[in-house]
Protein backbone atom coordinates (compact mmCIF):
# COMPACT_ATOMS: atom_id res chain seq x y z
CA UNK A 1 0.00 0.00 0.00
CA UNK A 2 1.19 3.76 -0.71
CA UNK A 3 0.38 5.92 2.15
CA UNK A 4 0.94 9.26 2.58
CA UNK A 5 -0.73 12.86 3.11
CA UNK A 6 -1.96 15.89 1.68
CA UNK A 7 0.80 18.62 1.49
CA UNK A 8 1.47 21.95 0.26
CA UNK A 9 2.46 23.10 -3.04
CA UNK A 10 2.91 27.18 -2.03
CA UNK A 11 6.40 26.51 -0.56
CA UNK A 12 7.63 25.05 -3.98
CA UNK A 13 7.78 21.47 -4.99
CA UNK A 14 11.11 21.29 -2.96
CA UNK A 15 9.58 21.50 0.22
CA UNK A 16 6.85 19.48 -0.41
CA UNK A 17 8.69 16.58 -1.50
CA UNK A 18 11.29 16.76 1.33
CA UNK A 19 8.57 17.24 4.14
CA UNK A 20 6.43 14.31 2.63
CA UNK A 21 9.63 11.59 2.61
CA UNK A 22 11.14 12.98 5.72
CA UNK A 23 7.78 11.56 6.62
CA UNK A 24 8.07 8.23 5.57
CA UNK A 25 5.60 8.75 2.13
CA UNK A 26 5.22 6.71 -0.71
CA UNK A 27 2.60 8.75 -1.40
CA UNK A 28 1.60 12.51 -1.87
CA UNK A 29 -1.56 14.38 -2.09
CA UNK A 30 -1.78 18.44 -3.43
CA UNK A 31 -3.67 21.42 -4.59
CA UNK A 32 -2.51 22.96 -8.15
CA UNK A 33 -4.30 25.94 -7.76
CA UNK A 34 -6.57 27.68 -4.39
CA UNK A 35 -9.43 25.09 -3.48
CA UNK A 36 -11.74 27.39 -2.28
CA UNK A 37 -11.66 29.29 -5.93
CA UNK A 38 -12.93 28.77 -9.17
CA UNK A 39 -10.15 31.09 -10.68
CA UNK A 40 -7.89 28.80 -12.75
CA UNK A 41 -4.07 28.92 -12.03
CA UNK A 42 -2.61 28.95 -14.93
CA UNK A 43 -0.32 25.37 -15.45
CA UNK A 44 3.24 25.70 -14.61
CA UNK A 45 4.82 23.33 -16.48
CA UNK A 46 7.64 23.63 -15.11
CA UNK A 47 7.16 23.67 -12.07
CA UNK A 48 5.38 20.42 -12.32
CA UNK A 49 8.26 18.61 -14.27
CA UNK A 50 10.68 19.64 -11.20
CA UNK A 51 7.79 18.33 -8.94
CA UNK A 52 7.56 14.90 -10.81
CA UNK A 53 11.60 14.21 -10.95
CA UNK A 54 12.14 15.18 -7.40
CA UNK A 55 9.02 12.51 -6.42
CA UNK A 56 10.60 10.13 -8.22
CA UNK A 57 14.05 10.50 -6.43
CA UNK A 58 12.31 10.39 -3.30
CA UNK A 59 10.33 7.27 -4.40
CA UNK A 60 7.19 9.06 -3.40
CA UNK A 61 5.50 6.64 -6.75
CA UNK A 62 2.07 7.70 -6.31
CA UNK A 63 0.50 11.59 -6.87
CA UNK A 64 -3.09 12.96 -6.02
CA UNK A 65 -4.24 16.46 -7.07
CA UNK A 66 -7.24 17.06 -5.14
CA UNK A 67 -9.61 19.25 -6.94
CA UNK A 68 -10.73 22.81 -5.73
CA UNK A 69 -14.03 22.20 -2.57
CA UNK A 70 -16.01 24.72 -4.51
CA UNK A 71 -16.55 21.68 -7.25
CA UNK A 72 -20.34 21.14 -7.78
CA UNK A 73 -21.40 19.23 -10.77
CA UNK A 74 -24.33 18.46 -9.38
CA UNK A 75 -25.90 21.85 -9.33
CA UNK A 76 -28.59 23.33 -11.05
CA UNK A 77 -27.13 27.07 -11.54
CA UNK A 78 -25.40 26.67 -14.75
CA UNK A 79 -22.44 28.76 -13.91
CA UNK A 80 -21.72 26.79 -10.83
CA UNK A 81 -21.62 23.98 -13.20
CA UNK A 82 -19.40 25.87 -15.72
CA UNK A 83 -16.86 26.64 -13.47
CA UNK A 84 -17.01 23.29 -12.09
CA UNK A 85 -16.32 21.86 -14.96
CA UNK A 86 -13.42 24.36 -16.03
CA UNK A 87 -11.93 23.53 -12.83
CA UNK A 88 -11.80 19.80 -12.91
CA UNK A 89 -11.28 19.45 -16.92
CA UNK A 90 -7.60 22.18 -15.70
CA UNK A 91 -6.29 19.81 -13.24
CA UNK A 92 -7.02 16.36 -15.13
CA UNK A 93 -4.67 18.29 -17.79
CA UNK A 94 -2.15 19.21 -14.56
CA UNK A 95 -1.89 15.70 -13.49
CA UNK A 96 -1.07 14.71 -17.39
CA UNK A 97 1.51 17.04 -17.22
CA UNK A 98 2.73 16.12 -13.97
CA UNK A 99 3.17 12.51 -13.77
CA UNK A 100 -0.05 12.59 -11.08
CA UNK A 101 -1.69 9.18 -11.45
CA UNK A 102 -5.24 10.56 -9.88
CA UNK A 103 -7.74 13.20 -9.74
CA UNK A 104 -9.73 12.95 -7.09
CA UNK A 105 -13.14 15.27 -6.64
CA UNK A 106 -15.99 15.94 -4.79
CA UNK A 107 -19.04 15.70 -6.70
CA UNK A 108 -21.48 18.03 -5.28
CA UNK A 109 -24.83 18.58 -3.69
CA UNK A 110 -28.10 18.45 -5.34
CA UNK A 111 -29.48 21.32 -3.44
CA UNK A 112 -33.02 20.73 -3.68
CA UNK A 113 -33.58 19.66 -7.44
CA UNK A 114 -34.44 16.17 -7.64
CA UNK A 115 -32.26 13.78 -7.18
CA UNK A 116 -32.43 11.92 -10.63
CA UNK A 117 -32.19 14.67 -12.77
CA UNK A 118 -29.26 15.92 -10.41
CA UNK A 119 -27.31 12.30 -10.90
CA UNK A 120 -28.27 12.61 -14.56
CA UNK A 121 -26.38 16.36 -14.59
CA UNK A 122 -23.27 15.18 -12.53
CA UNK A 123 -22.94 11.84 -15.44
CA UNK A 124 -23.06 14.66 -18.57
CA UNK A 125 -20.26 16.81 -16.72
CA UNK A 126 -18.45 13.24 -15.86
CA UNK A 127 -19.08 12.58 -19.72
CA UNK A 128 -17.12 15.49 -20.81
CA UNK A 129 -14.54 15.77 -18.69
CA UNK A 130 -13.74 11.95 -19.55
CA UNK A 131 -13.37 12.77 -23.22
CA UNK A 132 -10.26 14.93 -22.04
CA UNK A 133 -8.38 12.64 -20.08
CA UNK A 134 -5.07 11.66 -20.19
CA UNK A 135 -4.31 7.50 -20.51
CA UNK A 136 -2.29 7.90 -17.58
CA UNK A 137 -4.41 9.32 -15.60
CA UNK A 138 -7.37 8.10 -13.08
CA UNK A 139 -10.30 10.16 -12.15
CA UNK A 140 -12.07 9.26 -8.73
CA UNK A 141 -14.71 9.81 -7.12
CA UNK A 142 -14.94 10.57 -3.18
CA UNK A 143 -17.73 9.53 -1.12
CA UNK A 144 -19.72 11.89 0.75
CA UNK A 145 -20.34 12.50 4.07
CA UNK A 146 -24.15 12.59 3.79
CA UNK A 147 -24.98 16.00 4.70
CA UNK A 148 -27.98 17.46 2.94
CA UNK A 149 -28.61 16.16 -0.18
CA UNK A 150 -24.74 15.62 -1.05
CA UNK A 151 -24.17 13.52 -4.13
CA UNK A 152 -22.07 10.06 -3.18
CA UNK A 153 -23.05 9.44 0.00
CA UNK A 154 -23.42 5.62 -0.30
CA UNK A 155 -22.24 2.77 -2.26
CA UNK A 156 -24.88 2.57 -4.41
CA UNK A 157 -25.21 6.03 -5.88
CA UNK A 158 -21.26 5.77 -6.37
CA UNK A 159 -21.56 2.46 -8.14
CA UNK A 160 -24.75 3.45 -10.15
CA UNK A 161 -22.04 6.93 -11.17
CA UNK A 162 -19.39 3.88 -12.30
CA UNK A 163 -22.23 1.65 -14.13
CA UNK A 164 -23.82 5.00 -16.04
CA UNK A 165 -20.00 6.11 -17.79
CA UNK A 166 -18.53 2.41 -17.84
CA UNK A 167 -15.23 4.49 -18.29
CA UNK A 168 -12.07 2.45 -17.13
CA UNK A 169 -10.64 5.82 -15.65
CA UNK A 170 -13.34 6.81 -13.77
CA UNK A 171 -12.82 5.06 -9.96
CA UNK A 172 -13.86 6.01 -6.32
CA UNK A 173 -11.88 7.34 -3.28
CA UNK A 174 -13.28 5.80 0.04
CA UNK A 175 -12.91 8.52 2.91
CA UNK A 176 -12.99 6.79 6.24
CA UNK A 177 -14.59 9.70 8.20
CA UNK A 178 -17.55 9.94 5.13
CA UNK A 179 -18.32 6.76 5.17
CA UNK A 180 -18.53 6.46 8.82
CA UNK A 181 -20.69 9.88 8.88
CA UNK A 182 -22.61 8.19 6.10
CA UNK A 183 -23.87 4.78 8.57
CA UNK A 184 -21.03 2.49 7.41
CA UNK A 185 -19.09 1.24 10.55
CA UNK A 186 -15.37 0.43 10.26
CA UNK A 187 -14.65 0.03 13.85
CA UNK A 188 -13.86 -3.83 14.17
CA UNK A 189 -13.40 -6.36 11.78
CA UNK A 190 -16.16 -7.57 11.51
CA UNK A 191 -17.98 -4.27 10.61
CA UNK A 192 -14.90 -4.06 7.44
CA UNK A 193 -15.75 -7.51 6.31
CA UNK A 194 -19.34 -6.55 5.97
CA UNK A 195 -18.27 -2.70 4.46
CA UNK A 196 -15.89 -4.52 1.76
CA UNK A 197 -18.44 -6.92 1.25
CA UNK A 198 -20.96 -4.59 0.15
CA UNK A 199 -18.51 -2.45 -1.34
CA UNK A 200 -17.31 -5.11 -3.63
CA UNK A 201 -20.82 -6.24 -4.71
CA UNK A 202 -22.11 -2.50 -5.44
CA UNK A 203 -18.78 -1.06 -7.05
CA UNK A 204 -16.05 -3.73 -6.71
CA UNK A 205 -12.70 -3.33 -5.19
CA UNK A 206 -10.51 -2.77 -8.39
CA UNK A 207 -12.87 -0.13 -9.01
CA UNK A 208 -12.00 2.07 -5.91
CA UNK A 209 -8.69 3.10 -6.31
CA UNK A 210 -7.63 4.84 -3.20
CA UNK A 211 -8.40 5.74 0.24
CA UNK A 212 -8.78 8.96 2.40
CA UNK A 213 -7.99 7.29 6.04
CA UNK A 214 -9.05 9.62 8.42
CA UNK A 215 -10.51 9.21 11.78
CA UNK A 216 -13.51 11.11 13.42
CA UNK A 217 -15.48 11.88 16.54
CA UNK A 218 -18.47 12.22 14.43
CA UNK A 219 -21.16 9.76 15.75
CA UNK A 220 -22.07 6.52 13.29
CA UNK A 221 -24.31 8.26 10.51
CA UNK A 222 -24.03 11.40 11.98
CA UNK A 223 -23.46 13.14 8.32
CA UNK A 224 -20.97 15.51 9.14
CA UNK A 225 -17.47 15.83 7.59
CA UNK A 226 -14.78 16.04 10.14
CA UNK A 227 -11.87 14.24 10.44
CA UNK A 228 -9.48 13.46 13.73
CA UNK A 229 -6.36 11.87 14.64
CA UNK A 230 -5.90 8.18 13.62
CA UNK A 231 -6.87 5.64 16.37
CA UNK A 232 -8.70 8.79 18.68
CA UNK A 233 -12.26 8.84 17.36
CA UNK A 234 -14.47 6.82 17.11
CA UNK A 235 -13.28 4.42 14.21
CA UNK A 236 -10.23 3.78 16.30
CA UNK A 237 -6.93 1.94 15.90
CA UNK A 238 -8.77 -1.64 15.89
CA UNK A 239 -10.82 -0.51 12.85
CA UNK A 240 -7.98 0.68 11.20
CA UNK A 241 -6.13 -2.04 11.25
CA UNK A 242 -8.90 -4.05 10.08
CA UNK A 243 -9.01 -2.21 7.03
CA UNK A 244 -5.55 -1.51 6.13
CA UNK A 245 -3.92 -4.85 6.41
CA UNK A 246 -7.10 -6.47 4.17
CA UNK A 247 -4.68 -7.63 1.44
CA UNK A 248 -7.55 -6.69 -1.48
CA UNK A 249 -6.51 -3.05 -0.39
CA UNK A 250 -2.94 -4.32 -0.19
CA UNK A 251 -2.06 -2.18 -3.61
CA UNK A 252 -3.67 0.64 -3.09
CA UNK A 253 -3.04 4.22 -2.67
CA UNK A 254 -3.93 5.65 0.67
CA UNK A 255 -3.78 9.56 1.61
CA UNK A 256 -4.11 10.84 5.00
CA UNK A 257 -6.19 14.12 5.43
CA UNK A 258 -6.20 14.26 9.19
CA UNK A 259 -6.13 18.16 10.74
CA UNK A 260 -3.35 20.04 12.77
CA UNK A 261 0.09 20.39 12.77
CA UNK A 262 3.35 19.08 11.46
CA UNK A 263 3.56 17.20 15.33
CA UNK A 264 0.48 15.69 14.28
CA UNK A 265 1.44 14.26 10.55
CA UNK A 266 4.15 12.50 11.84
CA UNK A 267 1.73 10.99 14.36
CA UNK A 268 -0.41 10.17 12.07
CA UNK A 269 1.83 8.95 9.69
CA UNK A 270 3.67 6.66 12.67
CA UNK A 271 0.28 5.11 13.76
CA UNK A 272 -0.43 3.79 10.43
CA UNK A 273 3.27 2.81 9.53
CA UNK A 274 2.55 0.57 13.03
CA UNK A 275 -0.49 -0.88 12.12
CA UNK A 276 1.07 -2.00 8.16
CA UNK A 277 4.40 -3.33 10.02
Amino acid sequence: MKIGLHVRLGEGPTAAVQYAQSLGCSAIQVFIGNPRSYKITPIDEAMLADFAALRKTAKIDQCVIHTSYLINLASDDPRIRHGSANLLTHDLRAAAVGKMRYVNTHIGSYGERDRQEGFATVCRALERALETIETDVDLVLENSAGAGNLAGGTLDELGAFLRALDHPQLGICIDTAHAWASGYALDTPEHVDEFLCEADAKIGLARIKMLHINDTQIPLGGARDRHWHIGRGNIGLAGFRALLTRPELARKTAILETPGERDDDAANMEAIRAILE
